[in-house]
């Protein structure tokens, strides 16, 4: 299952996802949206901006908790924006009530941010880069090896955070240990990372498993053990936290440096400072980036209880701004190495030639530039970023908001105009709200004379009003007018979405005229050759007695005639004999 994925029937075709994603990881295919995981950086915008809550994670909660059932000792990692995310005034109560869901200790992971610093201070010493991008992002590091490749010599060779401070359990722990690392960030769920933990949780999945242990956090003692040690690395969770604790490391060694020191949050941003890098716009600068705006305490899967321009404020004043302990760096400074590389991980994708962006531009409508309106409802921010992504199969044709509206107004209109049958839109006052030109031919008057008008003054409406009563729509209702010698079909929709009744009314008065007539000609046809079997009948049975008549009376004379011809040759053959004996006498 992909770390982010959506769920078909919550997916309304808003294209929000498609306009938060800086970097055009969302596709559409059969009105359906997915996350393209090749172009993916993991940064959550999707997840945040979704108004349907058609995004779903992948979760470890249940691996974790039969690591802690088969009695394994799990270390847990935390990000320290659990300070503000679970109220910084409690902290320490939340490491006692976590460890109540059984971890054999809990682990602030500015520890590995601790050593990332050193090695930041490090590089700007050297002075040797011309630019030094850092980050304690796995989001940031997707950006730069999926979409800026080109900028990886200027990425600090530094592991991030987390993934120092697992190889720094793993390490203290001499292996026999499993580290869950729990945080506010999607990209660290990514497996695909080099040095991962045993399994990452969330801090939405942190709270509903306390929640379902039965454990409140404000009931927990505070734990004795106490962050601080870690300085201004506490302040990791912030956006400019890092280059804080870097400045306070250096201010403890009395080093300076020749570098600007920038800071950029959210992928907008971020996308920007590349952007500059690429072009050569930006030189000598130190530049820290993060993925989520404000910092970590604004990731996307941390449910936090107050809004988080609030939540950096508070942190400002109550987080430590000095330097980590020294006592503490070095003892633990060399115990792994937090040197790491980066690779290309680009995707070379096609690019349509201009008549080939042209022929998609005019299937929905677009023969000429000033026709696109480069509106962004379909979540591009130009008709030809649209068509770009419809050529590279990422969008389709339908996206296009305008054009389908201009489509079903036309449409839409046309039937109103040309429909033969009298069609009727009612709101629940009855009041039409639209109606066809066949209606006039039925009223007498105008559709523009009929509109906002109410059905009751030109028809009975007791049908109409029942359906609006039951919510049931009638079908196939046939009605005879005495008086205008009318007959008609009559179906009543109720449309629940909007509470609208669409009346559509057939004339039926020439088809039942004609089967009128067909079915007397047919009763004609049927009296006729009656007739003709009745006489049919009439003279076989005459044929057939005159025939027997003439049967018996031929049979009666050759009965005769055989009879005679019998009684000769009986004759003849007694002369026979007599004729034989005389001679015989003789």
């Amino acid at each position: 299952m992909a770390i982010i994925d959506f769920k078909e029937a919550k997916c309304r075709q808003c294209y929000r996802c498609v306009r938060s994603c800086q970097v055009g990881a969302i596709a559409f295919r059969g009105d359906h949206a997915f996350v393209m995981p090749n172009r993916c950086i993991l940064c959550g915008e999707c997840v945040q901006n979704c108004p349907q809550s058609a995004k779903r994670m992948t979760s470890e909660l249940e691996e974790v908790r039969q690591m802690l059932a088969s009695g394994e000792k799990v270390v847990l990692s935390l990000s320290p924006a659990y300070i503000g995310i679970f109220g910084y005034r409690r902290h320490r109560k939340v490491l006692t009530a976590l460890k109540k869901l059984g971890f054999a200790e809990v682990r602030n992971s500015a520890e590995g941010a601790a050593l990332a610093t050193e090695e930041y201070v490090r590089l700007l010493a050297a002075g040797e880069m011309k630019n030094i991008i850092t980050t304690a992002c796995p989001a940031i590091i997707n950006l730069i090896e999926i979409h800026y490749p080109d900028l990886i010599p200027y990425v600090a060779p530094v592991m991030i955070p987390s993934g120092i401070h697992v190889k720094l359990l793993r390490d203290e722990y001499e292996g026999d240990v499993k580290v869950v690392f729990a945080g506010p960030c999607i990209a660290e769920k990514d497996k695909k990372r080099k040095t991962k933990p045993d399994a990452v949780l969330s801090f939405e999945e942190i709270r509903l498993w306390l929640a379902e242990e039965g454990i409140d956090i404000d009931a927990c003692r505070p734990a004795e053990e106490e962050p601080d040690y870690m300085g201004a690395n506490l302040r990791y969770a912030l956006s400019a936290g890092l280059l804080a604790a870097v400045n306070a490391r250096e201010k403890a060694l009395g080093l300076s440096d020749n570098y600007r020191k920038l800071y950029a949050s959210g992928p907008k941003d971020c996308i920007e400072i590349c952007e500059a890098l690429r072009t050569g716009q930006i030189s000598n600068c130190f530049i820290e980036l993060n993925s989520c705006h404000g910092g970590c305490i604004n990731g996307p899967l941390s449910t936090r209880e107050v809004s988080g321009f609030m939540l950096k404020m508070e942190l400002e004043e109550f987080l430590p701004d000095g330097s980590a302990q020294s006592i503490w760096l070095n003892r633990n400074r060399m115990k792994v190495s937090a040197d790491r590389t980066f690779e290309d991980r680009s995707v070379k994708e096609a690019v349509p030639t201009e008549e080939q962006i042209r022929e998609i531009l005019r299937k929905t409508g677009k023969n000429r530039p000033d026709q696109e309106l480069n509106c962004g409802a379909c979540g591009y921010s130009s008709c030809r970023e649209k068509a770009i992504a419809v050529f590279r199969k990422k969008a389709e044709l339908n996206m296009c908001v305008p054009y389908l509206h201009q489509r079903a107004s036309s449409l839409s209109h046309m039937i109103m105009e040309t429909t033969p049958n009298a069609i009727l839109i009612l709101d629940e006052d009855l009041k039409i709200l639209d109606c066809s030109n066949a209606v006039s031919a039925m009223v007498g008057k105008k559709p523009e004379e009929i509109r906002e008008h109410c059905l009751d003054e030109f028809t009975d409406t007791a049908d109409v009003r029942e359906v609006f009563r039951t919510k049931v729509s009638l079908q196939g209702q046939r009605k005879i007018d005495p008086e205008k010698n009318t007959v008609v079909f009559r179906n009543i929709a109720y449309i629940p979405e909007s509470n609208y009744v669409i009346m559509t009314i057939i004339d039926m008065t020439e088809e039942e005229r004609h089967l009128e007539e067909e079915q007397k000609k047919r009763g004609e046809t049927i009296d006729l050759a009656q007739k003709v079997i009745h006489r049919q009948m009439m003279v076989a049975q005459q044929i057939a007695g005159l025939l027997g008549e003439t049967t018996a009376e031929t049979t009666t004379a050759l009965t005769r005639l055989c009879s005679m011809f019998a009684e000769e040759k009986e004759s003849a053959r007694m002369e026979g004999r007599d004729t034989e004996g005389r001679s015989g006498g003789q």
